[in-house]
């Protein structure tokens, strides 16, 4: 009897522990895909060595708060590294992976949008650009090879010392076309804007990087945390540049086919308004005025009133940016915009809208005929 009431006991503690581990490993199961990458699975790309048949199948798309007492430092101009590991400490987990991930992207030609920390549809483009590249496997999600092959020895974060030319050069933006015509340069509204632009960063991010700052409130000499983003230094010319519409997407080639460029891009609103074909780079013009046209804007109230066309000024708040890239048929182009967070999520009256920045690059890597293709 003792022995038989033993046996019993053993067999039931047996079976409890056996029932504890096959309930760890059901939750774990569970858990472990929403604490690894994210990953969503991906419609493969298939690109050829004819410019012709290119395409690129990509398609869609937390973080944890640090308190950190901004820099003040003496003024002075331009860029400083920050102290090693301070976005670690600001960002934290997976968000601190995808904003190094989104740096590694830009510092190769690869565009992940405004830099956000965040996984959306644009890094995940990027990524998959950037692994098609390095023959890697093609997941577009954040793997270790993948951040392996982006890491870099660059600091993640640079001190931006704002200055008094910066605040100088500030000035509203009139909220007409009117007024906008009348005003002597389209410059940028606010500190936030000026340094968001010029870390290729959404503005959320830059707040989130100096959380004791009072963006209305900045002194000359106050120092912020910027991400350390920075384009490589042009390569050779672009033998052709596709924009693929159905990804909203702009890339340049070589005469190989390597990819030189890859940047989000708005396209037209409308299908008529999008000119599927071969057009060719007609007039390339950096810090372009803009001619508003008012039967171009047909929904507009004002628009409809004014009886003749305006020039509105130069400056990173003009509606076309800081660069025009004219094509060859008449009202096409490829250009710049006053709201970069917005490219590729909203869309235009029929050009290709890419951030400043990304159309600044662009324009070193084209020669007037350089060949673009617009495929659906």
């Amino acid at each position: 009897m003792p022995i038989r009431h033993h046996n019993k006991t053993t067999l039931w503690r047996t079976r409890s522990f056996a029932a504890t581990i096959l309930f760890a490993a059901v939750v774990a199961w569970a858990v472990w895909p929403k604490q690894a990458e994210d990953a969503v699975d991906l419609r493969p790309v298939v690109r050829t060595n004819s410019p012709n048949t290119l395409r690129v199948e990509a398609s869609s798309n937390g973080a944890s708060d640090f308190e950190l007492k901004p820099v003040i430092r003496a003024a002075t101009n331009g860029f400083q590294s920050a102290a090693s590991g301070a976005s670690a400490s600001i960002l934290g987990g997976f968000a601190q992976r995808v904003f190094e991930a989104q740096l590694g992207l830009v510092r190769k030609g690869i565009s992940p949008g405004s830099i956000d920390a965040l996984m959306g549809s644009q890094t995940r483009a990027g990524l998959r650009a950037f692994q098609l590249k390095e023959n890697l496997p093609l997941t577009g999600a954040l793997n270790s090879a993948t951040e392996m092959a982006l890491t870099s020895s660059a600091p993640s974060l640079v001190t931006f010392t704002v200055s008094k030319e910066d605040l100088e050069r500030l000035c509203p933006l009139g909220t007409t076309w009117l007024a906008k015509s009348e005003q002597q340069r389209l410059d940028y509204e606010t500190i936030l804007e000026l340094i968001a632009e010029r870390g290729q960063s959404h503005p959320n991010l830059i707040r989130r990087l100096n959380p004791g700052i009072d963006w209305e409130n900045i002194a000359p000499g106050t120092s912020v945390y910027v991400p350390n983003a920075e384009l490589p230094p042009a390569p050779k010319k672009a033998a052709f540049v596709r924009i693929l519409l159905g990804d909203r997407v702009l890339e340049a080639f070589d005469d190989s086919t390597n990819l030189l460029a890859h940047f989000p891009c708005s396209i037209a609103q409308k299908m008529e308004k999008r000119p599927v074909g071969e057009l060719h780079v007609a007039v390339i013009a950096p810090n372009p005025n803009y001619t508003f046209n008012p039967e171009v804007f047909p929904e507009s109230p004002e628009a409809r009133e004014l009886d003749r066309k305006l020039i509105l000024q130069p400056g990173p708040n003009n509606p076309v940016g800081t660069v025009w890239i004219g094509l060859d048929r008449t009202g096409y182009g490829i250009h710049g915009t006053p709201r970069p967070e917005d490219v590729g999520r909203t869309e235009s009256h029929g050009c290709f809208r890419l951030a400043n920045w990304n159309a600044e690059y662009l324009m070193k890597l084209l020669n007037l005929g350089t060949p673009v293709f617009v495929e659906n």
